[in-house]
């Protein structure tokens, strides 16, 4: 190595993991930060899915159009350019006063993320040569899972002594420095056979309406009912177009997802496992932090570090995981993982409010970091192995559009089944409390707002410690069937891995 310097190389690898950190910071800190958003803002359960869906939305809708254009444009072009458009927006996102502007800045946002996601990988995969790139994205993934750990902590120290505009904030001297460098150190590459493909726009468009369609359906029905005009057309347009995509894409001479590779077998059970789970994780992992936080009382802080043995456990168990493929085949880890996640999430449908976290949702962190262990390196590899090798990087590009496209809807029909519950067990709580009627009145035109709706002022001490421990345990009666339904679908991603899933462990030449 020169003792000049660090090597263009060595450069690309710190921008595209500074990069993917500002990712991963920005969907970890959000997260924790949410309920004092929706105190603060004065916003509805509804909007505050909103803070999150339409983040994920962008970049799940355009992930795959984000990788063609590096590779068409130039990767350290479209990367800067994500780079710039997120951390204006997360500017943006400081500065809204209401939930209606922080929505449309987290949507730009996602823009953004999804110019920079995709980028990352390519810049490294472009400045290291075939026997380097392992270690390198080795070395990336290594200090992601650090990002992923700190920021829920970082981002929860900042709204506990500052305010949540600073877990937006965070990211804007992480782009000064990052731009610095893409500018004077990461040299540009691209992929010249890129640029005789048409970019699927028609499909990218088709995509990102159906889903929004979708989500806006599955959010809004809740608060004005399934008959109402706009719920009713949202959701049948959006199923509408998001079965156009498909058609589009069959006939598309360059599509964003070609459907010849769902005809591969392996490819298409680890994106269905993909779909699965990750709906599981994302819905349930949206919620947690609105439990501990607005009903066990946790500090930001706190509920951030609450996850930290579910990463310590992925990032010290991952390269053991990474054996599991080639000692057992992928089937055998593909089923046991989600079936491990699957006693996870239903270990996280048993605790009460109040209670130790140690005796609490512990238990339940370990298990689900045990089985997302066991099945993201071996859904990894088998993902990659499914294709042929001038595909392995869109074949990893559909699977983690596939795995956000999850959490995305999940967190919009999980909504459904939190507002159902928790109305149902907060109406029997009132009845039981024998309330005024005007006072009734009042806690209940807060439903919308679920754990962070306020007692009102005309409650005396009594009544109000009564319908405190009311809102919270009606809460809870809804966070148990979201994990309940966590668990479900897990044990759905475990069996689409035992029928669709084959092949058989590498045998070592001796």
């Amino acid at each position: 190595m020169s003792s000049t310097g660090a090597s263009p190389a060595r450069w690309t690898l710190v921008a595209a993991i500074l990069g993917s950190s500002m990712a991963f910071l920005d969907g970890t800190v959000v997260n924790v930060a949410l309920p004092a958003i929706q105190k603060e803002l004065d916003a509805t359960a509804s909007q505050a899915q909103w803070v999150i869906e339409s983040y994920a939305l962008f970049l799940a809708a355009l992930l795959l159009v984000g990788g063609a254009l590096g590779d068409r444009f130039g990767r350290r072009r479209m990367f800067m350019a994500g780079v710039m458009l997120f951390t204006a927006a997360a500017a943006g996102c400081a500065l809204a006063h209401s939930a209606g502007q922080l929505i449309a800045a987290r949507a730009v946002q996602g823009v953004g993320a999804a110019l920079l996601v995709p980028g990352s990988l390519a810049l490294i995969s472009a400045a290291y040569p075939q026997a380097q790139r392992g270690q390198a994205i080795g070395t990336w993934s290594a200090f992601s899972g650090v990002a992923a750990a700190v920021g829920p902590v970082l981002g929860g120290f900042l709204v506990d002594n500052y305010s949540w505009t600073w877990a937006f904030l965070i990211n804007l001297p992480l782009g000064v420095v990052l731009l610095v460098i893409c500018l004077n150190k990461v040299p540009e590459s691209s992929d010249p056979s890129a640029r005789d493909n048409a970019l699927d726009v028609p499909g990218a468009v088709l995509a990102t309406l159906g889903l929004a369609g979708i989500v806006f359906a599955f959010i809004e029905a809740p608060v004005r009912g399934w008959d109402d005009p706009a719920v009713l057309g949202a959701g049948i347009a959006g199923a509408v177009v998001f079965a156009a995509f498909f058609v589009v894409e069959a006939r598309s001479r360059s599509p964003m997802l070609p459907l010849a590779l769902l005809k591969i077998r392996n490819f298409a059970g680890a994106n269905l496992l993909t779909l699965l789970l990750y709906a599981a994780l994302g819905g349930g992992l949206y919620f947690f932090p609105l439990n501990l936080i607005q009903v066990q009382g946790y500090s930001a802080a706190g509920a951030g570090a609450a996850l930290l043995p579910f990463i310590a456990i992925m990032f010290t168990l991952s390269r053991w995981a990474g054996k599991l493929v080639d000692r057992f085949g992928p089937r055998l880890p593909l089923v046991a993982g989600p079936l491990i996640a699957a006693g996870g999430f239903a270990l996280f449908a048993l605790p009460g409010v109040g209670g130790e976290y140690w005796s609490t949702f512990l238990p339940a962190v370990i298990v689900l970091g045990l089985g997302m262990t066991v099945t993201v390196a071996p859904l990894t590899t088998t993902v990659m192995n499914s294709v042929d090798a001038e595909r392995a990087g869109l074949a990893s590009g559909i699977n983690n559009a596939v795995s956000r496209t999850g959490s995305l809807l999940s967190i919009a029909v999980f909504g459904i089944v939190m507002s159902a519950a928790f109305d149902a067990a907060l109406a029997d709580a009132l009845s039981a409390l024998d309330l005024p009627a005007a006072l009734r009145v009042a806690v209940e035109q807060q439903r919308q707002m679920l754990a962070a709706m306020n007692v009102p002022l005309g409650a005396n001490a009594e009544t109000s410690a009564a319908l405190k421990q009311a809102i919270g345990e009606a809460f809870v009666a809804g966070f148990r069937r979201v994990m309940l339904v966590c668990s479900g679908l897990s044990l759905l991603s475990a069996l689409a891995a035992w029928l669709l899933i084959s092949g058989k462990p590498r045998r070592s030449k001796s």
